[in-house]
């Protein structure tokens, strides 16, 4: 028997939106500021934020020459100034968002980047896509923690349990899996602990929505 999924939430920098390459440049700008070379192990040790951590680990780099607020503000403000050149989708989103929005089923987009990013991607979009949307700001624990998926799904009147979210970091992977939901994880970059509800696929592209309802399909029975 085909499964169904109640709504579908999009996580944005990564899955959506192709913003890491922005996050990285910014990275690397601001901390060449305090001489300090931004490397591999660093990017990977932000990547998925939340935007708190990323804040508090430029500052420790930088030896507290500057708050984590501030390298929280102006990461995001140098960031923010890259998305009004124009932003990219990740391969396969737009299409994949396309077709899910299509047959009716409601979307929600959940971010761990604060309003002004997400609302700079949703005016991006060609089409009014998401019923709601939910960023850093809107919530009291960013990623890892559940709660913007739990309050999006809350906000769809859906149950998170019955709901697929597509995720590609750790940080976002650990807040989808803590919510309940279905999750399909695409990693770029690092690997990812997957459980009973989660499936791994390396790109979007191509990847038609059913395809995605046969993906979970065929998952193990939870137990057996």
């Amino acid at each position: 028997m085909s499964i169904s999924f109640e709504s579908v939430l999009f996580d944005m920098d990564g899955t959506l939106i192709d913003t890491e390459p922005y996050w990285h440049q910014s990275e690397v700008d601001l901390m060449a500021r305090f001489g300090v070379a931004w490397s591999e192990d660093d990017q990977h040790a932000c990547l998925g934020g939340p935007l708190d951590r990323v804040g508090r680990y430029m500052s420790d780099l930088a030896h507290g020459a500057e708050s984590a607020d501030f390298f929280e503000q102006t990461l995001v403000t140098l960031v923010a100034e890259k998305f009004a050149q124009g932003i990219r989708f990740m391969p396969g989103a737009l299409e994949l968002l396309t077709e899910i929005k299509s047959v009716g089923i409601p979307l929600g987009l959940v971010s761990a980047s604060p309003r002004i990013l997400v609302d700079s991607a949703l005016r991006a979009l060609p089409f009014e896509a998401f019923s709601i949307s939910i960023s850093s700001t809107d919530v009291q624990q960013s990623k890892p923690d559940p709660e913007g998926y739990l309050k999006a799904a809350a906000a769809l009147g859906v149950d998170i349990e019955n709901s697929l979210v597509l995720e590609d970091s750790a940080t976002g992977i650990t807040a989808a899996k803590a919510s309940g939901a279905f999750v399909l994880a695409i990693p770029h970059i690092v690997a990812l602990e997957l459980n009973e509800k989660s499936v791994k696929v390396e790109t979007l592209a191509g990847l038609t929505y059913s395809d995605v309802i046969s993906l979970f399909t065929h998952l193990p029975k939870q137990g057996a």
